[in-house]
């Protein structure tokens, strides 16, 4: 077997756990896979760092359903194809669109 060897110059100074680390990632995984995860965190970093990451799924209903109140539950569950509709042009999948009924459900019930 052929050894390799990569020379990698880091950003911030690297501890030796950290070293250790990396040497087990490229010892045990093949090289396509560590390339396709760097790529993946190469791409998370960019989105973070212009501050156009989306926010996970259940921050997104969090943030729909935080401070509604009951009649605002009732109302938006009444006129639920027009909500889908705004739901869908945010953005939003089918899963997160009907978690945040469920949790409109559950508001709207609250009073009775």
């Amino acid at each position: 077997m052929i050894k390799n060897t990569v020379e990698l110059p880091l950003s911030d100074k690297a501890t030796d756990a950290e070293l250790k680390k990396l040497k087990e990632y490229f010892k045990e995984m093949p090289l396509a896979e560590i390339l396709t995860g760097l790529k993946f965190a190469k791409n998370r970093w960019s989105a973070k760092d212009a501050g156009t990451l989306k926010v996970g799924r259940k921050s997104i209903i969090q943030k729909e359903v935080h401070s509604v109140t009951t009649e605002q539950a009732q109302w938006r569950l009444k006129n639920w194809k027009m909500m889908i509709a705004n739901y869908r042009r945010r953005g939003y999948s089918y899963p997160t669109i009907s978690r945040i009924k469920k949790i409109l459900i559950q508001k709207s019930k609250k009073s009775k």
